[in-house]
C-alpha cells in the first residue's frame, strides 16, 4: 500500500534571509520617506531650490507620480511580505518594479533631469532599478526553494 500523502519537509532558511528581509525593509521605507517628503513639499520650499530643479519638480507629470507612489508602497508591503515570509512578496515586488520603471522612464528619457543634477544624479536612480530587480529575484529564489507560506 503506497502512501500518497507524504510530508514534504520545508527547506530551511537561509541565515542570512532575516537580514536581508530587514534590509528591504529598511530601503522601501527610505523610499517612502522620500515619496512623503517629495508630496510634502510647499510652494515656499519649491521657491528655495535652485530655478533649474523648480521647474524640474514642477514638470513632473501626474502618472510619474502614480508611479512613483505604487513604487514605494509597493515595494514597503513587499518587505513586510518577504519577513513574514508570504509568497506575495514576488508579486509586490513585481508591481515595485513595474513602476519603478516607468518612474524612471520618465526621469531618465522626458525630463531634463540629467542637465539639471549631471551624471552624479543618475547613481541613485541607478540604485532604485538595481535593489528593485534584486528583491524581484530575491522573492523569486524563496518562492521557487519554498521558503514561503
Amino acid at each position: 500500500m503506497s502512501d500518497n500523502s507524504q510530508i514534504s519537509e520545508k527547506p530551511p532558511l537561509p541565515h542570512w534571509f532575516k537580514v536581508a528581509a530587514i534590509l528591504a525593509l529598511v530601503w522601501n521605507l527610505l523610499g517612502v520617506m522620500a515619496f512623503v517628503g517629495h508630496i510634502m513639499m510647499t510652494p515656499e520650499m519649491i521657491a528655495e531650490l535652485p530655478m533649474a530643479e523648480q521647474a524640474l519638480y514642477s514638470s513632473v507629470p501626474l502618472w510619474a507620480t502614480i508611479a512613483f507612489t505604487i513604487a514605494v508602497f509597493a515595494g514597503a508591503l513587499g518587505s513586510v511580505a518577504l519577513l513574514m515570509k508570504k509568497r506575495i512578496c514576488y508579486h509586490l515586488f513585481m508591481v515595485s518594479l513595474i513602476a519603478v520603471i516607468v518612474q524612471m522612464y520618465h526621469s531618465f528619457f522626458m525630463s531634463n533631469s540629467f542637465e539639471v543634477y549631471g551624471a552624479g544624479g543618475t547613481v541613485m536612480p541607478i540604485m532604485v532599478i538595481v535593489i528593485a530587480l534584486l528583491l524581484v529575484r530575491f522573492s523569486a529564489k524563496g518562492k521557487d526553494n519554498n521558503w514561503f507560506t
